[in-house]
């Protein structure tokens, strides 16, 4: 790959285009840079202010609620977290609140039996490990997984591309691949046209978009909303139940979702909805009836056909798919850049990616 980025005539040239300045997107970049490759970032709004953003950040790789086809690549990732954080803390200088006190799971009734295996909670260890738990009935069960702050996880993430050298070009909608004897060549923006030898779409939810391939991605909307209780400590672990997600943070703030809709591309929220999941959080820790709403959004995950990715090289030379990660972008984008720029430089990937491959939507 070329050392840098070089201008022929008036035309500046990069190694990579990214389209898509997300989890995925901008991950992807550094890693590409870490290999010398000159990379732009296409991003049609801002840098990590849509799926990303949005997101909860539970760091899941529970076999119970992971795919089996990506259980690999999601324990491989969760266990690259803390390096990946640290290296970005360093490069940024941001903080990044990753959380490692575990979550405990409340399944739905007559689902217990499925978590056999997993780390079951009485009640009194329960009541002693997080007690501002309401007492219930219902069975729990202790996972050893972290969390991490999205939009800390993005600031840090934009500022280390950019010190790496990654350009990135925001409020810039892709609109297509201009393609020279069948081999990308440009990828033409509503703003202007950029020459490169590689594409890759990390474009989420507008992946689909895109031509000249048309990728079944297709946005799940999600509903969230963070609070501040009177106490600041209130909770230490993630609480997950099918009723509701109740995600501490570092700084206080306690953020509860989420909904799973098929909404287009509708981001707004609904103050019933908003409420239900506020009840549903208070109905598993009483004291959050006291605390104070701070915001709500929405975010439009990439969905596919089949829940999966999709990552690999497409079938037309230099265009290759990173997208359509549902609700495990935060969670694989560690393990998605390392195993996608190894793909891109022409190198195998340490890991199987055949279940996520393009063709398999041909």
């Amino acid at each position: 790959m070329l050392p840098h980025s070089f201008t022929m005539g008036d035309v500046r040239h990069w190694d990579v285009v990214v389209i898509g300045g997300g989890v995925i997107g901008l991950s992807l970049s550094i890693a590409l840079r870490k290999k010398g490759a000159t990379v732009l970032v296409v991003e049609r709004g801002e840098p990590g202010r849509e799926a990303s953003h949005a997101a909860g950040g539970m760091l899941v790789d529970c076999p119970v609620e992971t795919p089996a086809p990506l259980q690999a690549l999601a324990t491989a990732s969760a266990a690259m977290y803390p390096e990946f954080v640290h290296e970005l803390q360093l490069e940024s200088g941001l903080p990044i609140d990753l959380r490692d006190y575990g979550t405990i799971v409340f399944p739905a009734p007559g689902k217990a039996h499925e978590w056999a295996g997993i780390q079951r909670l009485s009640s009194e260890e329960q009541n002693a490990v997080e007690a501002a738990i309401a007492p219930t009935d219902r069975p729990a069960f202790l996972l050893k997984e972290r969390s991490v702050e999205p939009r800390g996880l993005m600031a840090a993430l934009t500022k280390s591309a950019k010190h790496r050298g990654v350009d990135i070009s925001s409020g810039d909608t892709v609109t297509g691949l201009t393609l020279t004897h069948g081999v990308v060549a440009e990828v033409t923006t509503h703003k202007t046209a950029f020459a490169c030898q590689k594409v890759v779409n990390c474009a989420g939810a507008w992946a689909g978009q895109i031509g000249p391939v048309n990728f079944p991605t297709r946005p799940a909307k999600g509903q969230m909303l963070a609070v501040v209780p009177q106490a600041r400590n209130l909770l230490a672990h993630v609480i997950r139940s099918p009723e509701a997600y109740v995600i501490p943070r570092s700084d206080g703030r306690i953020v509860i979702g989420t909904t799973l809709e098929d909404a287009g591309f509708d981001k707004r929220t609904d103050p019933a909805v908003i409420q239900r999941l506020y009840r549903s959080a208070v109905a598993w820790v009483p004291e959050l009836a006291q605390a104070r709403i701070l915001e709500d959004w929405a975010g439009l995950r990439p969905a596919t056909p089949d829940g999966l990715p999709i990552l690999g090289q497409t079938g037309i030379p230099n265009y290759f798919v990173a997208t359509g990660h549902y609700r495990d972008g935060i969670l694989l984008a560690p393990v998605t850049a390392a195993a996608m720029a190894e793909v891109i430089n022409g190198s195998p990937p340490a890991f199987d990616l055949t279940a996520f491959s393009p063709a398999r939507f041909a």
